[in-house]
């Protein structure tokens, strides 16, 4: 008998069976013979490469790994990474293919001494065309630069990121950018001089594409160079201040295209950061001060941006900028006003991005702000020098909260009603009462579903501050018109809310208002509402107790089974199965077991062997002397019926129980 397909394990180097289908159809032309050597699958693996058919290339690019195992590495080094790199002008999806697989072959070229082989081939990768190709072979160069030697790195890496710098290329700068920054800390002082003075040519290209590239890592080199060069980097004549603040000034201006400051956000948010772990060293020095005052006019000029990308940008990271700069001396003072104007722009998606970060803006800035003026946006005068009252960031935008909840967008609401029960716990329980209650409660008579089932859905942190007593009457009404409404989706998610909001209202109040609903469900026209109301029942008898599911939804159930729907009976059947695991047994089969019992002899085969099924699972809750007198007479009986599914699963539930 033939032997299955073999393939090269890339971890054991070693034979092994192949378990799963190729990934494409064998051929004599791409698919190794069953009694080829290792060496020959190897060769005819780069045979495949110099074909013609492009998917058999892309197959054997992937194998590279598979490929130097089987050739060893010296001739890894003198024939396979030549070949590949003649062959750089392949398709994309080849090249993309190579670029994934060359990071993986570091230990197959000879280890980290013999590492920079690797490096022209993906010189030639980091300046193809194709961004998904330069992106597989940037992730892959950063991890065979981690490998290098030190000398290796600083010479022959180095002249690499210099000769991709200073390329024609457009595309080979766009990669360099990444690579000079991340590989800054391990180069010598000279070394750092020449590439900074490379990085910036970089964020000042003539090609859009490179200097946004460059502005995307401006953050991240001005902290490698402040871990890298120390404190003295930031003084009036250091490398920061001289060099790279001026570019955050730069990229940010309005000459620049919308791709280019949109990094501004970014990179404030990385510098601020670096700030703030030298403010908990110390006190900031006057030229460190001088630095920060520099920046956040840059973080304010993107919220008045005349694009919407930058300011939805600034928008959707402004949590990250108030967490980078809190630990700055007055600082807040400007960007709590700068945010509640985004809270107010024009466009609706800014205010949603904005809107969502509520509660983490306000938990984010722990520095008391100033009260702001009544009824008016303060001025840039009033800021200065401030001395009057000040509050918590929380307790100043929670009044901006009900005019949020007139906002002409839903999408706006909708992202109020996730985030606005947050606020409770950093506002704590009075002034939750005071200010955030009347908007939520607006929240729940608000026109549209989803605005009233986010919030429904976020109530939990709501409840640990001030309990849902206050919200209760409010409550009902809004969950009673989900439950009813006409998209099927907002029913099933108000549904798998049910338990959580049992344990909020408590037994008495939900057993009042909403027990009854909570049965309805079995009803519905749509499968997957009556199956998801099936596991409702069963947690919330879980949550209240078998006694109370006994008296106040079996019953129901029990109606449910004499449904002339087969559907509604089938439902019937699963929520007593299920209900009947989270009650005591004993009461189980004096309430739930008979129910089910009496619907082995339903005129539907679909009925029956559900039935039988359900008592297979039953078997497992119950002792020996009930399975004996009550369920395996029933199970004897579903063996001999006459429609053959029924017998299978009568015959398996009576082996799972042997």
């Amino acid at each position: 008998m033939d032997e299955a397909p073999m393939d090269v394990d890339p971890v054991d180097d070693g034979p092994r069976h192949m378990t799963a289908p190729l990934p494409m159809t064998p051929t004599p032309a791409t698919a190794p013979a069953d009694n080829m050597s290792k060496e020959e699958e190897a060769r005819h693996s780069i045979e495949m490469l110099r074909g013609d058919d492009v998917s058999a290339r892309v197959a054997a690019a992937s194998r590279l790994e598979s490929i130097a195992s089987v050739l060893g590495e010296e001739r890894t080094r003198q024939e396979l990474l030549p070949f590949i790199t003649d062959g750089a002008d392949d398709e994309d999806e080849v090249l993309l293919a190579i670029a994934g697989s060359l990071g993986k072959l570091v230990r197959h070229v000879g280890g980290n001494d013999h590492a920079h082989n690797l490096l022209p081939p993906l010189e030639l990768l980091l300046s193809v065309e194709e961004a998904s190709v330069r992106e597989a072979a940037f992730a892959s160069m950063k991890t065979v630069s981690e490998s290098l030697p030190e000398n290796t790195f600083r010479d022959q890496y180095e002249k690499v990121l210099s000769r991709l710098a200073k390329s024609e290329w457009f595309t080979a700068r766009m990669s360099s950018a990444g690579l000079i920054c991340s590989a800054y800390p391990r180069f010598t002082s000279e070394q750092q001089k020449v590439h900074l003075s490379l990085f910036t040519g970089l964020c000042q290209d003539d090609t859009p594409m490179a200097r946004r590239v460059a502005a995307q890592n401006l953050g991240e080199m001005i902290r490698n160079v402040v871990e890298s060069n120390g404190r003295e980097t930031l003084a009036l004549d250091g490398i920061i201040t001289t060099s790279l603040i001026p570019l955050y000034e730069e990229l940010a201006s309005n000459d620049q295209p919308d791709s280019v400051r949109l990094q501004t956000t970014h990179n404030c948010v990385i510098f601020g950061h670096a700030m703030g772990t030298l403010a908990k060293t110390g006190p900031l020095q006057a030229n460190e001060t001088a630095l920060i005052q520099r920046l956040v006019p840059l973080i304010m000029a993107t919220i008045d941006d005349r694009s919407w990308r930058v300011r939805w940008t600034a928008a959707s990271k402004f949590a990250e900028v108030i967490g980078g700069f809190d630990a700055l001396p007055s600082v807040m003072d400007s960007l709590i006003p700068a945010y509640e104007k985004l809270l107010q722009d024009p466009e609706a998606e800014v205010r949603t991005a904005a809107t969502f970060n509520l509660a983490a803006v306000a938990k984010n800035c722990t520095t008391p702000v100033p009260v702001p003026p009544i009824g008016r946006m303060p001025t840039e005068e009033e800021m200065v020098n401030y001395q009057g009252e000040r509050v918590s960031a929380a307790e100043r935008l929670v009044k901006r909260v009900t005019s949020l909840t007139e906002d002409d967008s839903e999408h706006v609401r909708a992202a109020l009603a996730m985030v606005a029960t947050e606020l409770a716990p950093i506002l704590g329980k009075d002034a939750t009462i005071i200010h955030l209650v009347p908007p939520i409660l607006l929240l729940l008579r608000d026109a549209a579903s989803e605005v009233r089932l986010n919030l429904i859905s976020s109530l939990g942190a709501l409840n640990e501050v001030i309990g849902v007593d206050l919200l209760s009457q409010s409550l009902l009404p809004a969950i009673l018109d989900l439950a009813q409404d006409g998209k099927w989706r907002i029913r099933l998610a108000i549904l798998q809310h049910m338990p959580l909001l049992a344990k909020q209202l408590g037994r008495d109040f939900f057993t009042e208002k909403l027990s009854s609903i909570c049965v309805g469900w079995l009803g519905d026209d749509i499968a997957s509402i009556r199956a998801a109301a099936a596991n409702n029942l069963a947690e919330l008898t879980k949550l209240f107790g078998t006694d109370w599911a006994c008296e106040y939804l079996i019953p129901s159930v029990d109606d449910i089974r004499l449904h002339p729907s087969y559907l509604r009976r089938l439902t019937a059947v699963q929520a007593c199965s299920k209900m009947a695991m989270e009650m005591d047994p004993g009461m189980a089969s004096i309430e739930i077991l008979p129910i089910i019992l009496e619907m082995a002899t339903d005129t539907v085969p679909n009925i029956r062997f559900n039935v039988a099924k359900e008592l297979g699972k039953l078997s497992k809750v119950f002792d020996q002397n009930i399975f004996d007198q009550q369920i395996y007479p029933i199970l004897t009986l579903l063996m001999d019926d006459p429609d053959r599914d029924v017998q299978f699963f009568a015959k398996k539930a009576s082996k799972r129980t042997e």
